[in-house]
Formats: C-alpha cells, sequence, structure tokens
C-alpha cells in the first residue's frame, strides 16, 4: 500500500475537494550501502558541529539560511507551517490548458490523489470527469518540500493524477546544444520516417520496455550470494568506428525493424524498391485523384438535385 505524503485538498473555484496524495512512482532500483573495502565494515556518516566540535544526533539538527558573508539564519518547521501561502494545505487549481501544450521536459514526479472518505468522492469525481470530456489538463499550484511549486493534474484512468511541474527557469535553453547546420538530404530524412515507422508500437509493453540493467545486477548479487560466477556479459553487436553511409545504415535498420516485427518482403526482387520520395508523391497523387473523384460526385449530386427542383 502506498504511503500517504501528502494530506490536504484540491481547490478548485468554490469547491474544496479533501484529497490524500499517494506516490504512484515504485523505485525498484539496487541501494548500496558503503563500506570499508579492507573488511567490509559498513560506513556511517555523522553530524558534526562546528561550534561545539563534537557529534550531535539527527534530532538536534535544524536547517538555516547561509547568508554570503558566512552568517547563518536560522529557520524553523513552525515558521515553514506559518507562511503566508494558501497553497501550504492545499492543491490550488489555477488553470486548464491543453495536454499537447506542456512541455515534457517540464513533467516530474508523478502521484495519485485519492479522495478523503464518502463526503469528498462527489466532487472529485465530477472534477475527473469534466477533465476527461474537456479533454484538458489543470495547472495547479501548491507547496511541499519547503517551496512553492507548479503541478499537472490530469486523468489517469479511474483516478485523478498529479504531475510535479519545473518552472521556466529551471529548464536549461537548448541554444547552446544545437548543432552545426549541415546539407540535408530528403531521401535520408525520408528513410528515417520509414525507420519509424516501422518501429512504431500501440503501447510500452514487452520485453523491449524491462529494466535490463536492475535484473542483470540482481543476476550479480545472487551469483556472489551462493559464491557462484558471475553471469558473462555478452559480446557486443560489432558496429562502425564511424558512420560512412548514412543511407545505407538506414535501410538496413527499416530491414531489421520489419523483420523483427514479423513483416516480410512480398515485393518483386527485379523491381527497384521505392524510395521515400517517390513513395511521398505516389501517396499526394492517390489522395489528388480521390479528391478530384469526390469534387466530381459531389457536383453531378448538386447537379441532380438542381434539375429535381427545376422540374
Amino acid at each position: 500500500m502506498p504511503v500517504s505524503i501528502f494530506n490536504g485538498a484540491i481547490s478548485f473555484g468554490l469547491v474544496s475537494v479533501p484529497i490524500t496524495v499517494l506516490r504512484a512512482i515504485e523505485d525498484h532500483s539496487v541501494r548500496f550501502r558503503r563500506i570499508h573495502t579492507a573488511d567490509h565494515g559498513l560506513v556511517r556518516n555523522h553530524y558534526w558541529c562546528e561550534v561545539e566540535d563534537r557529534e550531535v544526533t539527527f534530532g538536534e539538527v535544524g536547517r538555516s539560511y547561509e547568508l554570503p558573508d558566512g552568517r547563518v539564519i536560522p529557520v524553523t518547521d513552525e515558521e515553514l507551517r506559518a507562511l503566508p501561502l494558501t497553497t501550504a494545505r492545499a492543491i490550488e487549481l489555477i488553470a486548464f490548458i491543453p495536454a499537447a501544450a506542456v512541455d515534457p521536459l517540464r513533467i516530474g514526479p508523478g502521484y495519485h490523489l485519492q479522495p478523503q472518505g464518502a463526503v469528498a468522492a462527489k466532487p472529485y469525481l465530477v472534477l475527473r470527469h469534466a477533465l476527461e470530456r474537456a479533454s484538458q489538463v489543470a495547472v495547479a499550484r501548491f507547496a511541499w518540500h519547503d517551496r512553492e511549486r507548479l503541478g499537472l493534474l490530469r486523468v489517469r484512468g479511474d483516478v485523478i493524477a498529479l504531475h510535479g511541474l519545473w518552472w521556466p527557469d529551471e529548464i536549461s535553453a537548448p541554444a547552446t546544444v544545437v548543432p552545426s547546420p549541415v546539407h540535408l538530404d530528403e531521401d535520408e530524412i525520408g528513410e528515417a520516417l520509414a525507420l519509424i515507422e516501422a518501429m512504431t508500437r500501440d503501447d510500452l509493453t514487452g520485453p523491449e520496455f524491462i529494466d535490463r540493467y536492475t535484473e542483470a545486477l540482481h543476476a550479480v548479487i545472487e551469483a556472489k550470494q551462493e559464491d557462484r560466477r558471475s553471469p558473462e556479459v555478452p559480446e557486443p553487436a560489432a558496429r562502425p568506428d564511424q558512420l560512412v553511409d548514412l543511407m545505407a545504415a538506414l535501410q538496413e535498420s527499416v530491414a531489421k525493424a520489419r523483420a523483427a516485427r514479423g513483416e516480410t518482403g512480398d515485393a518483386d526482387p527485379q523491381e527497384a524498391p521505392a524510395t521515400p520520395a517517390k513513395k511521398a508523391v505516389a501517396r499526394k497523387t492517390v489522395r489528388k485523384a480521390h479528391t478530384q473523384a469526390s469534387s466530381s460526385q459531389n457536383a453531378g449530386r448538386a447537379d441532380d438535385q438542381r434539375g429535381t427542383q427545376a422540374r
């Protein structure tokens, strides 16, 4: 059962929905402990007071803000709880926008919002259905972990999920990583599109979407625990040091992706394969012919209708 990390309410206009925030993400990472390599003894962290030059317990540790000149301003838990913010105990909805308008780079960890009791169930469900029918997400403001954040509420199945949002100034500008201009070949772009199409999936299920690193790490730990040899490292596939023929690499990748999906090449081997550019032209020609045929049919029906009205 997920542990509650926050109890408060969703503030939606004049409506207040008491909720409990539960973590929606389970971290399955393997956690390591620091040891003394000579004798495998555990190495622990200690809290040390620089004024009294002695170790202190966790209960004696508080928080402070350090000024540029080195002075510290103590800040207590009571002062943080008394901050003049309406978002200290509430998730305040401030706007509704299309989900596509949110830069995915700004989306942070996810949580599930659970209504607190039968009284909260009705406004909770009203909000969930309204978000679903409007095809919108809600932008929220809330204060957790010593700071105020933006959040995103969306419908996930039968519940409302909350994601933290990074502030705009917390996202690095991409200008410094833009590559230098190069000549682009339309056929290469078309082949890259063909590779995307061949690798397109309906969902993220299957053996490709399993955490192989954690599985391999568990296998190594179990082997050491049972005094066995660690699993052999598979030989990586040979790759050229430098990409020489981009078009050939793309075409080979498309062929492998289609083979992995069980698609077979039924085309006549004597017939030269159509380039992506030619395929695009063919698709445009088909659409144009279909549009012209539809226009002719509509014109014919309009003439028939006019003739009927005249009679």
